[in-house]
């Protein structure tokens, strides 16, 4: 089993809170991680029907066989579960009694709000880091070759190829859980809207041309990115907040949070197709994004990373907050550090002038080193950072 960052901060918040929920997309390692950490605790999936069946018509009975507590797969298919939770843990609030996941994150969070607020600590599992891979596994792997497989942990376990996973994925769980929530009827519209998205990841989201070009309206297609983004499959990355005297830039950034689904969808296929396509940059800032988020959600952390792009030109692909100071950070998807590359970050440096950091130029080469005051991270090192990135 691969060894997953967020596992010490499930057990430091088991030691605290009565029930731990994980949220985080299908097939991310939900099931695996809780079963790993805590393998006393009974396990039930609600997805299997007859559990589920014995729950909603015998709730008492079937919570009487776990008193010392249990694991509680896709809880979110048994909405009154909260609802008992609430006093069971209410008369006994032994710690890291009850464990939840879920991948739908709406119908989870709507059940823990209205129910356990207060007893539940939340979390979110994504796919694999590029730290949680094997060190030898990972430094094997060209940046094309981590663009086309992502981080789904089968993809790493196995020697399934991405191109039939991704097809067998998008069928069996993204369609059908968006059906089951939004009632879509005319799947071959919402399956043409993914695959825009996934065009745009890493650009300024705009509603009403993504929904123009998907030929529906711009309210579902606010609808569809909201189930998209609960569904841990997108992220929006909003602007840097705080006004520095300029005009800023207020729509956030679109990004897919595993970067082989997005590969998938724009149709690469492999390695030779990827490095001519005109998306590959975007992909590759998909990807480092995306190691930045995961990082904050593996610390138990939530939001705090931004972009920033004024009006006059000035941008910087990332930027956070780290021992009271902002660290911005600039991706470029090439091998080689040039001096273009240089000129970008310290650019990038610049954005909060004396709150910043010295400025991160993260990119597609595999050297690390400090050059004109700027911090070149390669891209297979961005995992040593992950404290960092955590905002700690």
């Amino acid at each position: 089993m691969l060894e997953r960052d967020l596992s010490s901060t499930l057990l430091r918040l088991a030691a605290g809170f009565p029930v731990i929920a994980v949220t985080g997309p299908r097939q991310s390692g939900k099931t695996t991680l809780v079963k790993d950490l805590f393998p006393e605790k009974p396990y039930v999936s609600l997805e299997d029907p007859e559990e589920r069946a014995f729950a909603e018509d015998d709730p008492k009975g079937f919570l009487a066989r776990f008193h010392e507590g249990a694991i509680f797969d896709e809880a979110q298919r048994w909405p009154a579960l909260f609802s008992w939770l609430q006093g069971l843990v209410d008369a006994d609030r032994q710690p890291g009694r009850f464990v939840l996941t879920g991948s739908q994150q709406f119908d989870l969070t709507a059940g823990v709000t209205q129910s356990l607020a207060g007893r539940v600590a939340m979390t979110r599992l994504l796919p694999l880091t590029l730290g949680e891979l094997p060190d030898a596994q990972r430094a094997a792997m060209s940046a094309d070759a981590a663009l086309l497989r992502g981080g789904y942990p089968l993809l790493h376990t196995s020697n399934l190829r991405p191109a039939d996973w991704f097809a067998s994925y998008v069928a069996s769980y993204v369609e059908r859980d968006v059906r089951q929530v939004l009632k879509v009827r005319d799947l071959t519209s919402f399956q043409r809207f993914v695959r825009l998205c996934a065009g745009r990841t890493g650009q300024l989201l705009n509603l009403n041309a993504l929904a123009g070009e998907a030929g529906i309206a711009q309210p579902t297609a606010k609808a569809w990115l909201s189930v998209m983004e609960a569904s841990d499959l997108i992220f929006l990355l909003p602007p840097y907040h705080r006004n520095f005297g300029k005009r800023l830039v207020k729509t956030p950034k679109l990004y897919f949070v595993d970067v082989g689904l997005a590969s998938w969808l724009l149709g690469i296929r492999d390695e030779a197709t990827l490095a001519l396509h005109p998306l590959r940059g975007a992909l590759f800032e998909t990807l480092m994004v995306s190691e930045f988020l995961k990082a904050r959600y593996n610390n138990g952390e939530h939001g705090g990373l931004y972009f920033w792009r004024d009006n006059n030109g000035l941008e910087a692909d990332l930027l956070f907050e780290t021992m009271g100071r902002l660290q911005p950070v600039e991706i470029k998807s090439g091998a080689t550090v040039t001096r273009d590359y240089l000129r970008a970050a310290q650019r990038a440096g610049s954005v909060a002038g004396d709150e910043s950091l010295p400025p991160w130029l993260v990119y597609g080469g595999d050297q690390n080193m400090q050059r004109n005051g700027i911090n070149v991270i390669g891209w297979q090192a961005i995992h040593e950072y992950r404290h960092t990135m955590a905002g700690g």
